[in-house]
């Protein structure tokens, strides 16, 4: 494993029955003080419009919050596939990074808000990662704007026996 998972997805083992279950999380940040990530396959309700006007300009006008996690709720974290990469504040993979809150006008060519993140103290993701609670995948720049089960086609891309897994129903007692 890498000594940084940034630009890493960190799917959710069947284990994970809490906030975690069926996430996808893309890892934005990670060193010795811990790691900041992003739940990108937690839509919310809320369209960015209504809740946060001022990036209302960056999204299409349908386009809705997205849950990033349950740490600090009430931030606002936005991924943006950046036209030139040199222009993001943040790269995470590829083209895509996190858009800098002071520049109003960025060369995206298009924006994922997500309210709240995902984090991590010094060794806990490492600790959950010894536990098997996560499958580490690399991320592909276009993740966060997949459209359908993120979950279960991170799994299948992943390939081998995870391919089967992807294919369980999300309530296996139903089966």
């Amino acid at each position: 494993m890498p000594d940084s998972l940034r630009g890493q997805l960190l799917i959710a083992s069947p284990a994970l029955t809490d906030f975690f279950r069926r996430a996808v999380v893309l890892v934005v940040e990670h060193g010795e003080e811990g790691a900041l990530g992003v739940v990108l396959n937690r839509p919310s309700e809320h369209r960015v419009a209504d809740a946060v006007p001022a990036l209302a300009e960056l999204a299409e006008p349908d386009d809705v919050v997205y849950a990033g996690g349950p740490v600090g709720p009430s931030g606002v974290i936005a991924l943006g596939d950046f036209e030139r990469p040199d222009d993001a504040g943040r790269l995470v993979v590829g083209g895509l990074g996190v858009l800098d809150p002071n520049e109003l006008d960025p060369p995206v060519r298009r924006v994922r808000i997500y309210a709240g993140h995902a984090g991590w103290a010094a060794g806990q993701l490492e600790g959950e990662l010894e536990q098997e609670a996560w499958v580490v995948e690399p991320a592909d720049p276009t993740d966060p704007f997949h459209d359908g089960d993120l979950w279960s086609h991170a799994l299948t891309r992943k390939g081998a026996e995870y391919a089967l897994l992807a294919r369980m129903p999300t309530d296996p007692s139903l089966n």
